[in-house]
Protein backbone atom coordinates (compact mmCIF):
# COMPACT_ATOMS: atom_id res chain seq x y z
CA UNK A 1 0.00 0.00 0.00
CA UNK A 2 0.83 3.74 -0.93
CA UNK A 3 1.37 6.12 1.76
CA UNK A 4 -1.15 9.08 1.75
CA UNK A 5 -0.24 11.95 -0.60
CA UNK A 6 1.74 14.85 0.32
CA UNK A 7 2.78 17.59 -0.93
CA UNK A 8 5.07 19.49 1.58
CA UNK A 9 6.62 23.03 0.55
CA UNK A 10 9.04 21.81 3.05
CA UNK A 11 11.69 19.35 1.14
CA UNK A 12 14.24 17.54 3.46
CA UNK A 13 17.35 16.41 3.20
CA UNK A 14 19.00 13.46 5.33
CA UNK A 15 16.04 13.77 7.27
CA UNK A 16 15.85 17.18 8.31
CA UNK A 17 13.37 19.93 6.68
CA UNK A 18 14.66 22.50 4.66
CA UNK A 19 12.79 25.45 5.15
CA UNK A 20 11.04 26.43 1.41
CA UNK A 21 7.82 27.10 1.74
CA UNK A 22 5.43 28.95 -1.40
CA UNK A 23 5.93 32.64 -1.29
CA UNK A 24 2.16 33.02 -3.20
CA UNK A 25 -1.20 31.88 -2.88
CA UNK A 26 -0.55 30.63 -6.41
CA UNK A 27 2.11 28.76 -5.80
CA UNK A 28 0.70 26.83 -2.82
CA UNK A 29 -2.76 26.62 -4.62
CA UNK A 30 -0.68 24.57 -7.28
CA UNK A 31 0.47 22.49 -5.35
CA UNK A 32 -2.27 21.49 -3.70
CA UNK A 33 -3.92 21.39 -7.62
CA UNK A 34 -1.39 18.25 -8.05
CA UNK A 35 -2.04 16.52 -5.11
CA UNK A 36 -5.72 16.15 -5.47
CA UNK A 37 -5.14 15.54 -9.33
CA UNK A 38 -2.63 12.47 -7.74
CA UNK A 39 -5.36 10.87 -5.76
CA UNK A 40 -8.36 11.99 -8.79
CA UNK A 41 -10.08 14.15 -6.97
CA UNK A 42 -11.72 16.31 -10.09
CA UNK A 43 -9.68 20.34 -10.29
CA UNK A 44 -13.87 20.87 -11.56
CA UNK A 45 -15.19 19.99 -8.52
CA UNK A 46 -16.28 21.66 -5.88
CA UNK A 47 -14.68 20.18 -3.00
CA UNK A 48 -11.61 21.06 -5.04
CA UNK A 49 -12.37 24.76 -5.37
CA UNK A 50 -13.46 24.97 -1.75
CA UNK A 51 -9.75 23.13 -0.87
CA UNK A 52 -8.33 25.87 -3.27
CA UNK A 53 -9.98 28.63 -1.69
CA UNK A 54 -8.76 27.75 2.01
CA UNK A 55 -5.55 27.36 0.38
CA UNK A 56 -5.78 30.75 -0.85
CA UNK A 57 -7.10 32.45 2.25
CA UNK A 58 -4.55 30.24 4.54
CA UNK A 59 -1.07 31.08 2.80
CA UNK A 60 -2.61 35.45 2.10
CA UNK A 61 -3.17 35.98 5.40
CA UNK A 62 0.01 34.90 6.62
CA UNK A 63 1.21 37.01 3.96
CA UNK A 64 -0.34 39.91 4.77
CA UNK A 65 -0.86 39.56 8.55
CA UNK A 66 1.68 36.39 9.90
CA UNK A 67 5.15 38.08 8.43
CA UNK A 68 5.18 35.26 5.02
CA UNK A 69 4.48 31.71 5.43
CA UNK A 70 7.51 29.81 6.81
CA UNK A 71 6.41 26.20 6.38
CA UNK A 72 3.60 24.73 4.63
CA UNK A 73 2.27 21.45 3.89
CA UNK A 74 -0.89 19.03 2.85
CA UNK A 75 -1.50 15.79 3.14
CA UNK A 76 -4.59 14.29 1.45
CA UNK A 77 -5.69 10.66 3.69
CA UNK A 78 -8.86 8.98 2.30
CA UNK A 79 -11.61 12.00 1.63
CA UNK A 80 -9.77 14.10 3.93
CA UNK A 81 -7.56 17.00 3.52
CA UNK A 82 -5.38 18.42 6.04
CA UNK A 83 -3.76 21.80 5.35
CA UNK A 84 -0.89 23.48 7.34
CA UNK A 85 0.42 26.88 7.30
CA UNK A 86 3.06 28.04 9.57
CA UNK A 87 3.97 31.75 10.26
CA UNK A 88 6.26 34.14 11.45
CA UNK A 89 3.59 36.03 14.19
CA UNK A 90 1.49 34.57 17.45
CA UNK A 91 -1.05 36.40 16.82
CA UNK A 92 -4.34 34.77 16.26
CA UNK A 93 -6.84 35.39 12.94
CA UNK A 94 -9.65 37.88 14.03
CA UNK A 95 -12.76 37.89 12.27
CA UNK A 96 -12.65 41.93 10.99
CA UNK A 97 -15.79 44.14 9.60
CA UNK A 98 -16.29 44.81 6.55
CA UNK A 99 -17.18 48.20 5.31
CA UNK A 100 -16.73 50.69 2.76
CA UNK A 101 -13.85 51.76 2.22
CA UNK A 102 -11.84 48.54 4.17
CA UNK A 103 -11.10 45.94 1.60
CA UNK A 104 -11.44 41.97 3.26
CA UNK A 105 -12.74 40.67 5.92
CA UNK A 106 -13.99 37.76 4.44
CA UNK A 107 -11.33 35.40 4.44
CA UNK A 108 -10.96 33.79 8.35
CA UNK A 109 -15.12 33.19 8.10
CA UNK A 110 -14.68 31.40 5.24
CA UNK A 111 -11.86 29.03 6.20
CA UNK A 112 -13.64 28.32 9.07
CA UNK A 113 -17.19 27.55 6.91
CA UNK A 114 -15.66 25.55 4.72
CA UNK A 115 -13.65 23.46 6.97
CA UNK A 116 -14.52 20.94 9.79
CA UNK A 117 -11.74 21.42 12.20
CA UNK A 118 -9.25 24.58 12.55
CA UNK A 119 -6.62 24.17 14.92
CA UNK A 120 -4.18 27.07 16.08
CA UNK A 121 -0.86 26.14 17.50
CA UNK A 122 1.30 28.56 19.00
CA UNK A 123 5.33 28.18 18.50
CA UNK A 124 8.06 28.39 21.07
CA UNK A 125 9.97 30.92 18.41
CA UNK A 126 6.54 32.91 18.25
CA UNK A 127 5.47 31.85 15.32
CA UNK A 128 2.13 29.51 15.14
CA UNK A 129 0.75 27.09 12.67
CA UNK A 130 -2.83 26.79 11.51
CA UNK A 131 -4.05 23.28 10.62
CA UNK A 132 -7.34 22.67 9.13
CA UNK A 133 -9.23 19.40 8.29
CA UNK A 134 -11.76 19.90 5.31
CA UNK A 135 -13.66 17.08 3.96
CA UNK A 136 -13.96 16.55 -0.03
CA UNK A 137 -16.81 14.48 -0.19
Amino acid sequence: MHPPPTVDGNPSENGHPIARAPDTAAAARRQVTELLRAAGVSADSVAAADALLVTSELVTNAIRHGGGVTAFHATLDGDILRLAVTDARPQRPVPRSTGHGHPGGFGWPLVRRLTEHVDITPLPDGGKTITTVQRLV
